[in-house]
């Protein structure tokens, strides 16, 4: 997205944004801003500033200024700061589903649902004493005792895509304050304003100002969190291209950094699946969002030819029936299924793949740049359907991020199975069987770090930990859950004996504590 002037001759002044540091909102000081749209009628509807190393410096300086005194809070007082928040988030959810809906574009149930996934990793952050509990051995030698603690790392960051404007931030910040860090957080700059709103409900939770900041920008911001010593960490979700770079520069500076990449999601459907299940789960799982989600299926892989048929016939009766409009709740189209893609930029990206699966002789069944759009200047695009796919085309290669799902027909299942192990990403994959030993084989064998048997969208939920494997995920942590507490925290072991244990005196031979 291209930077703009403040204001141009002719243009109606719009709601300028600002940051969010030390407790306040900042305007930006850069005199760079970008545009963000209203999707389904793609007019402007505010501005955002875009960070330059001023504005990263201040939020970490005062990350940093209220690291000692948040780390010090016991984990139950900070646990406490949290439920508040929880309690507010939850009050308000209809106010954030509102917001991501209208910058993201995503219809209001789809932006209530991921607020709701977003309220899950609040809810166990609050439960953080338990997972920062240590160890204890006692006597291990001779009077003396060994145990463990979890200790926070200091300032962390957190850079967020824009397909999930709240949950993402949701995914990090709650779990890093609750282990005793400050945080920084980055949005996209294409539906900013989601990280304000979270920002002023934890100052309303009684959160010390500067423990949580927000610098919005582009990849000046990026590059001043990954290179700024005062970061310890950085967790980061978006396309792989951007996380390896991310995860590169990250660890090239001495940070700490889980970076989760692109995905290229298939669904293996076996001849005894339930085909109307299967086709109903591909549906919303291929074409919800828009696609604009990084666990869409994007690929259905089917067994057998009569599967392939029978399948295909399912799909596209439901397809005729998805309805494509503004999403916004009380919207005046009525409910719709499907909303706009995010930019214009974006719909001219996926557009383009369609066009470049037909040039690569994949057969487009179903064009959603035919379907009945809405009137306007908004970014829609229909469901779109390609038969046929090979392995060897772009359109199955790569990630469209858009609601485009290729079908790829196999013969058996041991063709299936090696089609995803041997994609370059492994962020989720299911199977659709009625058949046990099937499943069991596919959930052991598969190469992906997230698995749905009969579930074709398998997010774990908080209390487990999100990641792929592959290319879908740069770095050692999955993401919140255990694994998030693991990555916003670093082990300490103390051995400890006693005065009584040492009067001997002083003995040099190597301690073996036995």
């Amino acid at each position: 997205m291209s930077a703009t002037a403040a204001s141009t001759v002719g243009i109606p002044a719009v709601p300028e944004l600002r940051h969010w540091i030390a407790g306040a909102a900042i305007p930006g000081t850069s005199q760079r801003l970008a545009d963000v749209y209203h999707p389904a009628s793609g007019r402007i509807q505010s501005r955002v500033p875009l960070a330059s190393a001023v504005e990263v410096d201040a939020a970490v300086a005062a990350a940093e200024e209220a690291f000692p005194d948040w780390s010090n809070h016991p984990p139950l007082r900070r646990a406490r700061v949290l439920n508040r928040f929880r309690e507010i988030f939850e009050r308000r959810l209809d106010q954030v589903a509102t917001l991501i809906q209208r910058e993201h574009g995503k219809v209001f149930s789809d932006a209530r649902g991921e607020a709701m996934r977003g309220l899950e990793v609040i809810e166990f952050a609050t439960g953080i004493p338990h997972p920062l509990k240590g160890e204890l051995s006692g006597q291990v030698g001779a009077g003396v005792d060994s145990y463990s603690m979890r200790q926070p790392l200091g300032v962390v960051a957190g850079i967020t895509p824009f397909n999930f404007p709240a949950m993402v931030p949701l995914w990090m910040f709650p779990i890093a304050l609750a282990c005793g860090n400050t945080f920084v957080l980055k949005p996209s700059e294409r539906d900013p304003s989601s990280a304000n709103l979270l920002a002023e409900m934890l100052q309303e939770a009684g959160l010390p100002a500067g423990v949580f900041n927000v610098v919005h920008g582009d990849k000046l911001a990026v590059d001043a969190i990954l290179a700024h010593p005062g970061i310890r960490a950085v967790s980061f979700v978006g396309s792989t291209t951007i996380a390896e770079y991310v995860y590169a520069e990250g660890t090239r500076h001495g940070k700490r950094v889980q970076a989760l990449g692109g995905a290229k999601n298939h669904l293996i459907v076996m001849p005894d699946a339930d085909l109307e299940q299967a086709a109903d789960a591909l549906v919303g799982a291929a074409y919800g969002s828009a696609g604009e989600r990084c666990m869409a299926i994007s690929i259905a892989v089917t067994v057998g030819e009569a599967t392939a048929e029978a399948l295909l016939n399912r799909l596209l009766e439901r397809i005729g029936r998805l309805r494509i409009g503004d999403g916004a709740q009380g919207s005046s189209s009525g409910e719709a299924d499907l909303g706009p893609l995010i930019t214009r930029a974006h719909l001219d990206r996926v557009s383009g793949y369609i066009r470049l699966g037909e040039e690569e002789g994949a057969q487009l069944v179903v064009d959603g740049r035919n379907s009945s759009l809405p009137q306007g200047d908004g970014f829609f695009l229909g469901a779109t359907l390609f038969d046929h796919v090979k392995p060897t085309m772009r359109i199955y290669k790569e990630e469209i991020f858009g609601p485009v799902l290729g079908i790829v027909r196999t013969n058996n299942f041991e063709t299936a199975l090696q089609l995803i192990n041997n994609h370059e990403f492994g962020n989720g994959a299911s199977i659709f069987t009625r058949d046990g030993d099937t499943a069991r084989e596919f959930a052991h064998r598969v190469q992906a770090g997230m698995v749905g048997i009969n579930v074709p969208i398998p997010v774990p939920m908080a209390f487990h930990s999100f990641g792929g494997w592959k290319r879908s995920l740069f770095g050692d942590h999955a993401i919140y859950g255990p694994e998030g507490v693991r990555f916003y925290t670093r082990l300490k072991t103390v051995t400890a004996r006693w005065p009584t244990g040492i009067r001997a005196g002083v003995d040099t031979t190597m301690p073996t504590l036995g």
